[in-house]
C-alpha cells in the first residue's frame, strides 16, 4: 500500500474507533442504568433497555458508517495535502537521478519540517551541481594538459623522422623536457586525487618545521633568481599528513619564487598560532594583481597569466590547487590576497593540534 492509503486508513480507523468509544460510553454510563423489565405507567409509555437498544442500534450503525465514509474521504484528502511536499521533493530527486542538477524545490508556504527538508535538499543539489561542474572542468583541463606533451613529443618525432640530419642530442634533450613535464603533471594529478580522498595517516605536524624544510630545499632556486627568503614565526602544530603538509609549504614557497620580480624580490614565510588555528603565511613581491585574477588562482590549471614567472619553472598550473585540496582535506582554509605594493599573500589556516599530555 502507498503511504497515502496507509494514512487514509489510519485516519478512518481512528475516527471509527473514536465513534465506537463514544457509543460504548453511552452504553456504559447511560443505558445500563435503565431497567430491562417492562415499565408500566398509567399515564404513558416508558421505554426500557431493550426498547432503547432497538431504537439506538440502527442509528449508531448509521453514524459509524457515516464516520467511516468521512474518515476515508477526508483522510485521503488530508493525506494528499500532507504528502504534497514529499511529492515535490521526490520529483526533484528523480530529476537529479536523471542528471538534471539545476532543478530546485523552493518549497513555498510556512516553515515546517518539510520545508526544512526541502531547503537542505536544495543546498545539497547546489553543492552537488557545483562539484560536478568543477570535476567536468578539471577533467577537460587535465585532458588538454596531458594531450599537450604527447602532441609535442609526436611532432618532435615526426620532424626527426623527416629530417635525418637533425641534431639527435637536442631532440633527446627536448623529448626529456617534455616527458618530465608530463610526469610532473601526472604526479600532481595523482596527489590531487589522493588529497581529495583523504586517504592518509594523521599525526602531529609542526608547520614551522615544514616551512623550514621547504625553504631549505628551494633556497638555491631563490638565490639563483636574486630573491631574499625570510623565515620567521613560532611552532604551529596541527594534525595531518607530514608529507602532504610539506607539499603545501613547498608549493607555496615555489609559487612565490616563480611568480616574483625579475630581480631583488622578497619572500616572507611565517608560522604561528592564532584564533585557535595553526597558520602558515607566505608573502612575496611581484606585479599588481587584479581581483578577477585572484578569484581564479586556487582553481586547477590557473597559472596566472598576469603574474611574472620564470618559464623554466612555471609548473603545470596545479600548485595552488593542490594547496587548496590538501588544506580542505585537513579541514582547513586557504585565503589569498594581493599585496598593496604588488605580489601575493597566501595564508593557510589549519586546526591546531591539542596540547601534548606531559609524560610521568
Amino acid at each position: 500500500m502507498s503511504v497515502r492509503l496507509k494514512l487514509t486508513l489510519s485516519y478512518a480507523g481512528f475516527l471509527l474507533l473514536t465513534g465506537a468509544m463514544l457509543l460504548a460510553a453511552v452504553w456504559l454510563f447511560l443505558l445500563r442504568y435503565v431497567p430491562d423489565e417492562a415499565i408500566h405507567l398509567t399515564d404513558g409509555f416508558v421505554p426500557n433497555q431493550t426498547d432503547l437498544l432497538r431504537a439506538f442500534t440502527p442509528a449508531a450503525t448509521l453514524v459509524l458508517l457515516f464516520l467511516l465514509v468521512v474518515g476515508v474521504v477526508g483522510g485521503w484528502f488530508l493525506a494528499g495535502r500532507m504528502l504534497a511536499p514529499l511529492n515535490r521533493i521526490g520529483v526533484a530527486a528523480r530529476l537529479a537521478a536523471s542528471g538534471s542538477l539545476s532543478h530546485r524545490i523552493a518549497m513555498p508556504g510556512s516553515r515546517d519540517e518539510f520545508s526544512e527538508l526541502a531547503d537542505v535538499f536544495d543546498i545539497m543539489l547546489g553543492r552537488l551541481e557545483s562539484h560536478v561542474a568543477e570535476q567536468q572542468r578539471f577533467a577537460a583541463n587535465a585532458s588538454h594538459e596531458l594531450r599537450t606533451p604527447l602532441a609535442i613529443s609526436h611532432t618532435l618525432l615526426e620532424v626527426a623522422r623527416n629530417d635525418p640530419d637533425r641534431d639527435v642530442d637536442a631532440l633527446i634533450a627536448r623529448l626529456g623536457t617534455v616527458n618530465t613535464r608530463a610526469i610532473e603533471l601526472t604526479e600532481a594529478l595523482l596527489l590531487l586525487s589522493r588529497s581529495d580522498r583523504r586517504s592518509f595517516a594523521r599525526e602531529v605536524v609542526d608547520l614551522s618545521l615544514m616551512a623550514d624544510e621547504a625553504v631549505e630545499t628551494l633556497l638555491p632556486l631563490a638565490e639563483q633568481r636574486g630573491i631574499t627568503l625570510d623565515v620567521t614565526g613560532e611552532p604551529a602544530r596541527t594534525i595531518g599528513s607530514a608529507g602532504l603538509l610539506l607539499r603545501v609549504a613547498t608549493n607555496l614557497v615555489q609559487n612565490a619564487i616563480v611568480h616574483n620580480l625579475p630581480a631583488d624580490g622578497m619572500i616572507s614565510v611565517h608560522t604561528d598560532v592564532r584564533q585557535g588555528a595553526a597558520v602558515l603565511r607566505v608573502e612575496n613581491t611581484g606585479n599588481m594583481l587584479s581581483p578577477a585574477l585572484l578569484s581564479t588562482l586556487l582553481e586547477p590549471f590557473q597559472r596566472g597569466s598576469e603574474r611574472v614567472h620564470d618559464n623554466d619553472h612555471a609548473g603545470v598550473g596545479l600548485g595552488l590547487a593542490i594547496v587548496q585540496s590538501i588544506t580542505r582535506a585537513h579541514d582547513g582554509t586557504v585565503h589569498i590576497e594581493a599585496r598593496p605594493a604588488g605580489g601575493l599573500i597566501v595564508t593557510v589556516w589549519l586546526p591546531v593540534a591539542p596540547p601534548e599530555t606531559p609524560q610521568h
